[in-house]
């Protein structure tokens, strides 16, 4: 941080302290060079996580719309809120975490389903039925036999 008096790179924090409700960190400098007090706020940058639709269309991530898919899903099922919250965050973290600022939605949909399987093996069904849009009863079953296989 550059010193707003004289332009020396060289200072040293004094004192740190959260403002906004956490959102900012608010610092206190003294310049190494010119020994002159400043202050300088500290923000998260955050950019934001765009999702890209089957039409083409782009939105913003919305984790609450991931977790509602979800939750239907799991209905009247033995899972509880806390595991589905726990696995939208951790599908959530994967995405910020990988370079790519535009996700495509069946990305999405694929780390849901993989979630899910591991959960509740008919919410993975259900969800599954939906998001791959099963057009007949055959191509439902040939869902059903890989998950059996896979448990082989």
């Amino acid at each position: 941080m550059r010193c707003p008096f004289c332009g020396s790179a060289d200072s040293k924090v004094i004192d740190s302290r959260p403002t906004d409700e956490g959102e900012r960190i608010r610092r206190r400098r003294e310049c190494l060079t010119c020994e002159k007090r400043f202050t300088t706020y500290e923000v998260v940058e955050t950019t934001p996580l765009m999702v890209i639709k089957r039409d083409g269309s782009r939105e913003a991530f919305d984790r609450a719309k991931l977790l509602s898919g979800m939750l239907k899903s799991c209905e009247k099922r033995p899972v509880s809120l806390s595991t589905l919250e726990n696995a939208v965050a951790e599908i959530e973290t994967s995405l910020q975490n990988s370079l790519e600022r535009e996700v495509p939605s069946t990305e999405i949909g694929e780390y849901a389903m993989e979630k899910l399987k591991n959960i509740d093996q008919v919410a993975y069904v259900r969800f599954a039925s939906v998001y791959r849009q099963f057009k007949d009863i055959n191509s439902f079953l040939s869902e059903l036999k890989t998950i059996l296989q896979s448990e082989e």
